[in-house]
C-alpha cells in the first residue's frame, strides 16, 4: 500500500459518494427531519451563506467525509497500528489501532474519531490483503461534502470500512465506506477509490487552510476580506 494515494472522481468539488450528482442527487436515506435539516441548509447556501460544511472556516470535516481525500492520502502499517496520512486542514493524521484492543471506556471525541482494525486475509494464501475498521466517538459539527449534507448533530456516527487493492489494477484502492447514523433510516454505504502516484518519489504539498483563509464570521453572518482589506458580504 505504499506511495501517494490521489481520490478517483469527477472534476470540481467532490461528492461524498463520487459515483453520484452532489446534493440531493446522491441519494441519502435521510429522516424526515434531516430532509428538513438538509434543505434549510440548500436555503442558506442559495441566500449567501455557508451552510452546515465546516471547512470554509478551516473546521476540519471529520470523519467520515476526510476519506474523501481532499488532499492526497500515505498509508504507513506497523506491527500494531496503521497510519491513514492525510494532510488537509487539520484532520491531520489517522490511528488505526490493530493490535486487538477493546474500545476503552472513556474517549476524547475527535473529530477522525477512534478506530479500531483487523487485517483479513480474503483468499485464504497466508497474506492479508484488506484492512476492515470500525470508527466510532467522532467529533461535530460535520457534513458529508460542501453542499452541507448533514450527519445527526448527536455524533453517535459509527463508520465502518473496507480497505483493499483492486484485484485487477493494484494501483488502485477500494475503500467501501458504511455509515451508521442517527439521521439516516438506514447504513448508507459507498465506495470511494484511489489512484497511486506512479512516481517513486511524489511531491507532498503542505496545505495550511488557515493561511490566507479570507473568511471572517461576526456572530451568524459571514464576510469576505478582500484584497485592499475591507470587509466584504460573502
Amino acid at each position: 500500500l505504499k506511495g501517494q494515494w490521489r481520490r478517483i472522481s469527477p472534476p470540481g468539488q467532490p461528492a461524498f459518494d463520487p459515483s453520484k450528482p452532489r446534493g440531493w442527487g446522491q441519494e441519502v436515506p435521510l429522516t424526515d427531519e434531516y430532509k428538513k435539516v438538509f434543505e434549510e441548509n440548500l436555503r442558506d447556501l442559495a441566500a449567501g451563506g455557508e451552510g452546515l460544511w465546516p471547512g470554509y472556516s478551516c473546521r476540519p470535516p471529520g470523519m467520515p467525509p476526510m476519506m474523501t481525500a481532499y488532499e492526497p492520502v500515505e498509508i504507513v502499517i506497523l506491527p500494531r497500528v496503521t497510519f491513514i496520512m492525510i494532510d488537509h486542514i487539520h484532520d491531520a493524521h489517522r490511528r488505526i489501532h490493530t493490535d486487538g484492543r477493546d474500545w476503552p471506556k472513556e474517549i476524547e471525541p475527535a473529530y477522525a474519531g477512534y478506530s479500531i482494525g483487523k487485517w483479513i486475509d480474503d483468499n485464504g494464501d497466508g497474506k492479508f490483503d484488506a484492512l476492515e475498521i470500525e470508527t466510532r466517538h467522532i467529533k461535530g459539527r460535520r457534513a458529508y461534502d460542501a453542499t452541507g449534507l448533514p450527519l445527526h448533530a448527536d455524533n453517535k456516527t459509527v463508520v465502518k470500512e473496507r480497505i483493499y487493492l483492486d484485484k485487477a489494477d493494484r494501483n488502485i484502492l477500494r475503500n467501501e465506506v458504511t455509515v451508521i447514523d442517527n439521521a439516516l433510516t438506514r447504513p448508507w454505504t459507498v465506495m470511494k477509490s484511489y489512484s497511486r502516484n506512479p512516481e517513486p518519489y511524489p511531491f507532498w504539498r503542505e496545505y495550511l487552510c488557515s493561511e490566507n483563509n479570507n473568511h471572517v464570521a461576526i456572530g451568524k453572518e459571514s464576510y469576505f476580506l478582500s484584497a485592499d482589506g475591507y470587509l466584504m458580504p460573502a
